[in-house]
């Protein structure tokens, strides 16, 4: 991670550009990559299996779902936490501990008897796997020259898009072709591997275990308050109809709470739990701000796609998978595409790319209908699979490539986090966009059906005559086939809603890509990163 970054000593930065890459640190790099890739992967591959789950420890319907809200929240408090705890122990230290923090926690879960057992190991789970993810993308940012920029920033950008999006289809399959306990012990021998792999090799700094008597405990406090209840009213407020719950409410004045104190320890303090100020540079500020969107798009699509793939299509996990498995192989054979553009075209114009990709994608899904199908969703899953990857590089050289050193650190868990964040407001939003504008849709089309409405009233009619045929009550019966097929017709064109507003939301991120200062030169160049 950035550890050396962190120290008082000379940056490994300072090395020439030219100087061939230590074969330990690469190894030690790649097993690194692989940790954040397993801890990624697993709120994907979970949220797709969550009904095995629910079958297999007799949960409720409410609460199967803490099986992902205690992992995102747990991760989310730990995100920016990294920095400040790898500058204490030094990565090597760190990543160990949360790798193998991260096998004992799976095997846990896979031996969980019961929904209360589940809950506190996914807890467990999600904050020490948090503590993975920062550290790569600050180790990509301290370790390597920025000539090898071109080749590290789409591995990274490979792995965060990618996991999220394979992850359906990786639970699909293990948990039709196993059991639900192998969404958990699959974990198990990569991350013995990725343990002692990163404890042998990563030596990229050292401990400042002095720093421990200034460690800020109530700035810990106020952010893990802040972040979690944030988390939470995002995930839950939807279904509990916002602020019309008192849990809600309740919730959010703990995020008021947790926020004025967090803010005001984090600028108060000398050793704060977070440092904010890397925001005072301006295309981290912006990079930061561009990753909270594309979390909108990645994890709200993630989430967009199975929805209407199991609800209207009525596919299983598996099927649903191989779906979605398009997106995934666009990203394959554009991450290496879009690294050699980052070395000869300006950084803003590939992210305009990709931001207009994504955009042409959502507009597509606007003509969706009940018989869509795996041809249908071809174009519109490559397209956001090349515009995820076009958008994804670029954001994270801007964003970390010109902080100095001892920031990228910290830097690297805020930038993590808003991606996050921005995944937890677009799911919120997009949920209470679908709930809203599929009941306005639903009072609308059943306004047709009416006495004055004589294609409506025949159609009841034959199909009560049917029923009636066969000893039942037609009427009752037809009343309520008519009534599923308008909630399907009001689902679908919910579902438009959401891709139309999702198009200008990428569409307007074109015309703010060229409010970014142009890099100093295209990320990946010969020359400083910093």
């Amino acid at each position: 991670m950035a550890g050396a970054t962190a120290t008082a000593g000379p940056s490994p930065m300072a090395m020439p550009a030219d100087q061939p890459m230590d074969r330990r640190k690469l190894i030690a790099f790649f097993a690194m990559v692989f940790g954040m890739f397993m801890s990624i992967l697993d709120i994907q591959i979970v949220s797709a299996s969550l009904a095995e789950i629910q079958a297999g420890l007799s949960a409720g319907s409410d609460e199967i779902a803490w099986v992902q809200t205690s992992y995102l929240i747990a991760e989310v408090i730990m995100i920016p936490l990294s920095g400040t705890l790898a500058r204490i122990m030094s990565t090597r230290i760190l990543f160990s501990m949360c790798a193998a923090g991260f096998t004992i926690a799976s095997i846990l879960c896979a031996t969980a008897t019961n929904i209360d057992e589940m809950i506190v190991y996914r807890a467990i789970q999600g904050f020490i796997g948090g503590g993975m993810i920062p550290s790569v993308f600050a180790a990509a940012f301290t370790i390597f020259p920025p000539s090898k920029r071109s080749i590290v920033s789409p591995i990274i950008g490979l792995v965060a898009t990618l996991a999220p999006t394979i992850g359906p289809t990786v639970g699909g399959y293990l948990s039709n072709s196993f059991s639900w306990h192998w969404l958990f012990l699959v974990n198990v021998i990569p991350g013995i591997i990725v343990t002692a792999v990163t404890f042998t090799l990563i030596d990229f700094d050292k401990p400042q275990l002095q720093l421990m008597k200034k460690f800020d405990w109530w700035g810990l406090a106020s952010m893990a308050i802040f972040l979690g209840a944030l988390e939470y009213v995002l995930e839950e407020g939807n279904n509990k109809d916002w602020f019309s719950d008192d849990k809600i409410v309740i919730g959010t004045v703990f995020i008021v709470i947790g926020a004025v104190v967090f803010f005001w320890r984090a600028f108060k303090v000398e050793f704060p739990i977070v440092d904010l100020r890397a925001f005072g540079n301006a295309n981290f500020a912006f990079g930061s701000l561009f990753s909270f969107i594309m979390g909108v798009g990645l994890y709200g699509l993630t989430y967009l796609y199975p929805l209407y793939l199991g609800r209207i299509r009525h596919y299983d996990s598996l099927m649903i998978g191989e779906t979605m498995f398009v997106s995934g192989i666009a990203m394959f054979v554009s991450a290496p595409i879009v690294g050699r553009l980052s070395n000869i075209v300006d950084l803003r114009i590939l992210m305009a790319i990709g931001f207009g990709s994504f955009a042409i994608g959502t507009y597509l899904m606007t003509g969706l209908t009940a018989d869509w199908d795996f041809y249908e969703l071809l174009l519109p899953q490559i397209l956001r699979g090349f515009g995820m990857m076009m958008c994804m590089v670029p954001i994270s050289n801007i964003a970390l490539g010109t902080l100095a050193p001892q920031r990228i650190q910290g830097a690297s868990g805020l930038f993590n986090l808003t991606r996050n964040l921005g995944g937890a407001v677009g799911l919120a939003v997009i949920n209470t966009a679908l709930t809203q504008r599929s009941d306005e849709h639903y009072a609308r089309l059943s306004e047709h059906v009416n006495y004055g409405n004589p294609a409506a009233m025949n159609w009841l009619d034959s199909v009560g005559a049917n029923y009636n045929s066969f000893g039942l009550d037609g009427s009752a019966v037809a009343l309520q086939k008519i009534s599923g097929i308008i909630t399907q017709q009001a689902t679908l064109l919910s579902f438009m809603d959401v891709f139309f507003i999702l198009t200008g939301l990428f569409g307007s991120l074109i015309f703010f890509v060229f409010l970014i200062a142009k890099p100093a030169r295209p990320a990946g160049a010969g020359g400083g990163g910093h």
